[in-house]
């Protein structure tokens, strides 16, 4: 059962479930609520503190699930209020609190507030909820200005009058299906509080916030060009015109008073892709608590740079007074397996316009290279967030076909292309246009979890996964591995459990090793980490060994290997 411990957060080992693609109960294809009260005692072998659950709301599915039709409720095809309150007290009747993602910079375009906004006059309140402004050109044609989304070539999308005719432009900062919130507004944000409110009475625990950055904006500077929406080079001082601006932070100050009316307090965690000495601010005590750092996802298998990072997180997290996180995965990157078993420096997104054929991977090096990782961020103090699959090693599904493809990065970021193509029929060569995708997309690492070595789905649900999951997928799954001494999920099992009796206070040091490949560090207790990225054999120092990510010789730690000691 849980305990009423006000600091649960800053050292939990926290499990990003993507509903969809966990487990599928109805056999319908899709993952759902019950799907995970099913896995509740699965969950429980990994000695996890939290779940934190991707949307589950209702959903046209524009954005897998982001596109929220309703905040304060469960998708149909996913089950219902009733099924969820049943997975919370599983899941609490098993030690594990849960989190879920509020998406609070834009909705669905299905959202009842969107419906009545587009029924409605300019300038009326229902259309002041969201972001309408009359286009350029004679008759409005043209949008109000060059600013881009993340899906589609344009950021504004021409509404249709009630009547049929063209109307105003709203702003969307990813797909057309998902309108921006209008955060001046204060009818927006106390909605907000009221979601946060249900959620919280129900007994969640904890939220994750969706594009927390973006919230507020500045649509005085309508002239200033925005062609490349990229939030990773956003200004640091800010005064940003979509990312990062000072006056974000005034809703998360309100949105603390309210967690901190429940005891123990709602936690909350902020996904603000950020230069690092701004992220402290959602992070403080004062706001949301804690931020993501998502610095390791981009970052190659470097020992220089994993120390780099790791000394500057748990600087920034001191100054915030919050603590640091770790994340090798989530529902947005290429699986870790993949990406470690690729040279440094792969272009990731052509690796996967070609299928996965450009370069072949090497999945038994970045198997080996994901569990040293793994290992050594669950030392580190702080947060551990991994995500579902992580832990059976699975791999990113590179070659799904485009009729299977979901994801609006893959189905709207195209341009056509004159080019010669031959056509069967006429058995010639005619020029034409040709769809050029270039993004392929996040489906690949979406792809639901195998739960046994055979079916339809591999245990997933009784017929066919949203998904297609590779053959490959049968030997990784969970009942494959369970009770396989040094299968990557027994890797992760026995380092999770050790994890939860060694740690202590959030004070470490570097230890000198005299080899740069070699990363040593140290927590008071006494429990030490080494790990060897691509260095010679290292002779290991006076202490037992608790664990490794790979079978260590004698008392040589091997490249690609992390091991703990306890002095």
């Amino acid at each position: 059962m849980l305990k009423k411990d006000a600091n649960w957060w800053r050292q939990a080992a926290i499990y990003q479930i993507y509903p969809r693609s966990f487990k599928d109960s109805d056999g319908d294809g899709l993952g759902d609520i019950k799907g995970i009260t099913q896995g509740a005692k699965y969950l429980k072998s990994l000695s996890l503190d939290a779940v934190w659950l991707s949307p589950f709301f209702p959903s046209a599915l524009a954005d897998g699930g982001y596109d929220v039709a309703d905040y304060r409720n469960v998708d149909p095809r996913l089950g219902t209020l009733k099924d969820f309150d049943a997975m919370l007290k599983a899941l609490h009747a098993e030690g594990i609190r849960v989190f879920v993602d509020i998406v609070p910079n834009h909705s669905s375009d299905q959202h009842e507030w969107f419906q009545a906004a587009l029924a409605a006059k300019p300038g009326s309140k229902e259309r002041n909820r969201y972001i309408f402004r009359d286009g350029r050109g004679k008759n409005g044609e043209l949008p109000p200005n060059d600013f881009v989304s993340h899906f589609a070539p344009s950021a504004w999308t021409r509404s249709k009058n009630p009547d049929g005719s063209a109307g105003q432009w709203y702003f969307h900062m990813f797909a057309p299906e998902q309108p921006d919130f209008n955060w001046d507004n204060r009818e927006v944000q106390l909605d907000f509080l009221k979601t946060l409110k249900f959620w919280s009475v129900r007994g969640v625990d904890g939220f994750r916030i969706d594009v927390a950055h973006a919230l507020k904006k500045d649509f005085t500077r309508f002239n200033k060009s925005y062609t490349k929406m990229d939030s990773m080079k956003i200004k640091a001082d800010g005064s940003d015109i979509l990312f990062d601006r000072d006056e974000v932070h005034k809703i998360y100050r309100e949105w603390r008073k309210l967690f901190n009316q429940y005891n123990p307090p709602r936690v909350a965690v902020a996904e603000a892709y950020v230069p690092a000495s701004r992220r402290t601010q959602y992070a403080s005590p004062d706001e949301l608590g804690q931020a993501f750092n998502f610095d390791l996802l981009q970052t190659p298998f470097s020992s220089k740079e994993y120390k780099r990072i790791v000394t500057e997180n748990i600087e920034l997290a001191s100054e915030s007074g919050s603590s640091s996180t770790w994340v090798l995965n989530n529902h947005d990157v290429v699986r870790t397996v993949t990406k470690f078993g690729l040279p440094n420096g792969t272009d990731l997104n052509q690796w996967l316009l070609s299928d996965g054929k450009s370069i072949k991977v090497d999945l038994a090096l970045g198997e080996k290279r994901a569990r040293a990782a793994a290992m050594f961020i669950m030392a580190l103090p702080g947060c551990s967030y991994m995500y579902q699959g992580e832990e059976l090693g699975l791999f990113e599904v590179a070659d799904l076909r485009p009729e299977d493809m979901q994801d609006p990065n893959w189905s709207r970021n195209v341009v056509l292309k004159k080019e010669r193509v031959f056509f069967k029929k006429q058995g010639k060569m005619i020029t034409g246009l040709a769809e050029i995708h270039l993004e392929k997309g996040r489906d690949g690492c979406r792809v639901p979890l195998p739960w046994r070595p055979s079916g339809p789905s591999f245990g997933f649900g009784a017929g066919k996964a949203h998904l297609p999951q590779p053959r490959e997928y049968g030997p990784l799954s969970v009942q494959s591995q369970s009770n396989v001494k040094g299968s990557t999920l027994d890797i992760y099992r026995t380092a999770l459990k050790l994890r939860k009796k060694l740690q202590t206070t959030e004070e470490f040091e570097w230890i000198k090793t005299g080899d740069p490949q070699v990363l040593h560090l140290s927590r008071k207790n006494g429990w030490h980490c080494i790990m060897n990225f691509d260095g010679a054999d290292f002779t290991l120092p006076q202490g037992e060994v608790l664990h490794s990510s790979s079978p260590l010789k004698g008392r040589k730690l091997p490249k690609n290997t992390t091991v703990w000691l306890k002095a």
